[in-house]
């Protein structure tokens, strides 16, 4: 298996945990909406986590191939952030707009702190 994949499953079982822990604070405190935008916005980000990690593999596949090489897919990653936050701003009751953005940015987040706990091992 390749690093990168690797990479990938641990960070899909973080955000899995995270969604976990974002489910039961929907279902237990009252800030119903704020959970709700971080589960919207964390679900967006491993989506596009994902995205971004088939694009490479295609990417690498044709480099190996010497085909021509396609893009990351970043308009499809940036259309995907758009939907959430359009679900944001078209139903604030449900979803909380700030939580959706930090959940966004939950991958990123994941990603570092992933980081730091793989090299202190080192």
């Amino acid at each position: 298996m390749s690093d990168l994949h690797l990479m990938f499953l641990r960070y899909r079982k973080y955000i899995f945990y995270l969604l976990a822990l974002y489910t039961i604070g929907w279902g237990v405190t009252q800030y119903q909406s704020v959970f709700l935008g971080l589960i919207l916005g964390t679900s967006i980000s491993l989506y596009n986590l994902w995205i971004m990690v088939r694009k490479n593999n295609q990417l690498n596949q044709a480099i190996e191939e010497g085909r021509k090489a396609g893009s990351l897919g970043t308009m499809s990653r940036m259309a995907a952030a758009g939907v959430a936050v359009f679900f944001a701003l078209r139903y604030p009751d449900y979803f909380h707009l700030v939580s959706v953005i930090i959940g966004l940015m939950t991958m990123y987040i994941v990603i570092m702190i992933d980081y730091v706990f793989q090299h202190s091992r080192a």
